[in-house]
């Protein structure tokens, strides 16, 4: 049995690729995290909160975006390992001593596998705990009261029932002048309205409690009761000197109960997110039945009847099964159109009241979406870590370019890519619209076959991002053709042959002008006989092609200016294009029963038997322009 042995190339790569995924793990776990707490910053920021709080707050959060980290950082590195290895030509050494890339990559493959694994446990045992201090730290830090700082000029209104005006604010000494308070602590109906000329605050010393400090100013007080209703409101209008106001306001931070968040899927382990589904269906099933009950004891029946006749039904003087286009035909037009009134009144009730109670089945099934979508997460971003290995490694050896250039651009753009189709393909899949299975697994169903062909173009040597091969490509696909561009040679070896290009040149006018009467390229092709009658053959061009290519490649070594001038007016003659591009007869006809495809295929060699018949015309005059040029 052959052993596993770790050779010193391995030690080599395994130590390229450590160096650079030890770097770019925490490069793009800050990121992910400066993008968190940008969410956030809005809700954070101006309480006062102190530091031990947000060190908590960033090491929870950091916990939780490690899964996600992962991913990149594997697809990063990679990338900048073997491109780094290309760049050097290393690859190109190992791969020439014989040393496939597939065998290269075999023990990253191995320690990435190792990190999807740990991933994995990491999702189903650490996150679901850290997400959940998460989530508690988070609604403990929005429900702390901000810290004051009252601004000049505008309402302020974080302290909970009052807003405060304050025209100016001395800075330094922290007085406030010219301070309008409008207090409704007791009610809106029962507001107090407070001026007061300057005034200063106050905390007190276990900050729970704020001391408004007032001098030289009215109270305006409005006495009308709640429960009596009078036109005429008496009010209670005070004038003071100094006035102190003490009002609630506890600014300490207290972690609140996060039992009310142990429903959240993404706080749950595997086991326990499996125990929730069952639960959350069995509900859904008893809300389900409950209404299916409730339905079939309404009478639709007495909805299309009137008041008079549905008693009749209820009281069995009429058969419950009735003919309700019958009776509604008795009635008079009078009844008629104030019967349908009432028709449609009741049937928007009841759409209304449906609409209401299947709200409570959407609900349920859609948080059972959400479970079974945060189980399959667990598996897909594990799975994603040996996917973007799988894309870095070969498209690195592919581009060989090291550093931070293109590999990070190549990198932001594929997991980009990756982010966009999984958000919102989950989204997707949780609002109903797909299966949540599919939309789960979608970004890597996306993703896997593009790691799978970069992988085998690489291990091929195969070109992919040859711009050459795709400009071909194209060429070929809409007939397009280069210009030739014949100049003058520095070095000639040996002069052409003129007397025997002479003839060659008469042979080439020859097989033009037989070709031009032999065939009649003019003529619009017969679809029937060019699909399903075998006897239909090509037009013999490749023999065209290469006199006019001898030709030119001799006459290229001339000396003569306007010799070389008229062999760019030869065109270069295309060979390909005159017959359906399949040997099989059977391919040949169900192409032409297709008929978007055949008729494809049909237009395309009409176009190449013009072009072909435009050819001739044009080598046979250039043909004499270069005879009257050739010496005698």
């Amino acid at each position: 049995m052959k052993r596993l042995r770790i050779t010193k190339l391995d030690w080599y790569i395994i130590k390229s690729f450590l160096l650079l995924f030890a770097g770019t793990f925490f490069i793009c776990l800050f990121i992910l995290m400066l993008q968190f707490l940008w969410r956030y910053v809005d809700e954070l920021i101006g309480k006062g909160l102190a530091m031990d709080v947000f060190a908590q707050f960033f090491f929870l959060s950091a916990l939780t975006l490690i899964p996600l980290s992962l991913p990149l950082a594997i697809l990063l590195s990679s990338l900048m390992t073997f491109g780094n290895l290309g760049e050097k030509f290393e690859l190109l050494s190992m791969k020439t001593a014989g040393i496939p890339l597939l065998r290269i990559i075999r023990p990253l493959v191995m320690g990435c596998t190792m990190l999807a694994v740990i991933s994995l446990y990491f999702q189903n045992v650490v996150s679901p705990k850290a997400q959940l201090k998460l989530w508690t730290l988070l609604v403990s830090m929005r429900q702390t009261s901000p810290e004051l700082d009252i601004p000049e000029g505008v309402f302020y209104d974080e302290i909970e029932g009052y807003n405060i005006y304050v025209k100016h604010k001395d800075k330094q000494t922290g007085i406030l002048r010219d301070v309008l308070i409008y207090n409704f602590s007791d009610g809106f109906e029962n507001a107090h309205v407070i001026w007061a000329s300057e005034g200063q605050l106050e905390m007190t010393e276990d900050k729970k409690n704020l001391i408004l400090h007032l001098y030289s100013g009215e109270q305006f007080e409005n006495l009308k009761s709640q429960s009596i209703a009078i036109s005429n409101v008496p009010y209670r209008r005070e004038t003071f000197r100094e006035k102190h106001i003490l009002i609630d306001f506890d600014t300490n931070f207290n972690m609140v109960d996060g039992a009310f968040l142990s429903d959240r899927s993404d706080g749950k382990s595997m086991s326990a997110i499996s125990r929730s589904i069952d639960s959350l269906s069995t509900r859904a099933d008893s809300v389900g039945l409950k209404l299916f009950k409730e339905a079939k004891r309404v009478s639709y029946t007495s909805v299309a009847l009137s008041q008079k006749d549905s008693m009749k039904v209820k009281t069995g003087m009429l058969p419950s099964t009735v003919n309700i286009d019958s009776i509604f035909n008795t009635y008079s037009v009078a009844n008629k159109q104030s019967l349908m009134k009432e028709v449609v009144s009741q049937i928007n009730t009841l759409d209304a009241d449906w609409q209401v109670k299947s709200k409570e089945t959407y609900d349920a099934d859609e948080d059972i979406r959400i479970h079974r979508s945060d189980w399959h997460k667990k598996f897909t971003l594990s799975l994603a870590c040996i996917i973007f290995f799988f894309i870095g490694a070969p498209l690195g050896a592919i581009i060989r370019k090291g550093g931070l250039g293109l590999p990070v651009v190549m990198s932001v753009i594929i997991f980009v890519l990756y982010y966009i189709v999984d958000t919102g393909s989950i989204r997707l899949g949780k609002s109903g619209g797909i299966d949540i299975m599919l939309g789960t697994w979608m970004s890597t169903l996306l993703l896997a076959p593009l790691g799978a062909f970069f992988t085998y173009k690489s291990n091929n040597d195969s070109v992919v991002f040859n711009k050459e091969t795709y400009l071909q490509f194209f060429r070929a696909m809409f007939a397009i053709r280069s210009s030739r561009h014949i100049t003058r040679k520095e070095v000639i070896i040996e002069d052409p042959d003129y007397p025997s290009l002479g003839g060659t040149i008469d042979e080439l006018t020859r097989q033009c002008t037989s070709l031009l009467e032999q065939y009649d390229l003019l003529r619009v092709p017969n679809y029937f006989r060019l699909f399903f009658v075998p006897s239909e053959t090509a037009i013999p061009a490749a023999r065209l092609y290469d006199m006019v290519e001898s030709v030119v490649e001799e006459l290229g070594n001339s000396k003569i200016n306007p010799l070389l001038i008229r062999l760019n007016d030869y065109p270069i003659v295309t060979s390909e294009g005159q017959e359906i591009p399949f040997r099989q007869r059977w391919m040949k006809i169900v192409a032409g029963l297709l008929v978007p495809i055949g008729l494809a295929l049909y237009f395309r060699i009409w176009f190449f038997r013009l072009r072909l018949h435009k050819d001739c015309k044009r080598i046979i005059s250039t043909n004499n322009q270069i005879k009257q040029l050739l010496p005698s």
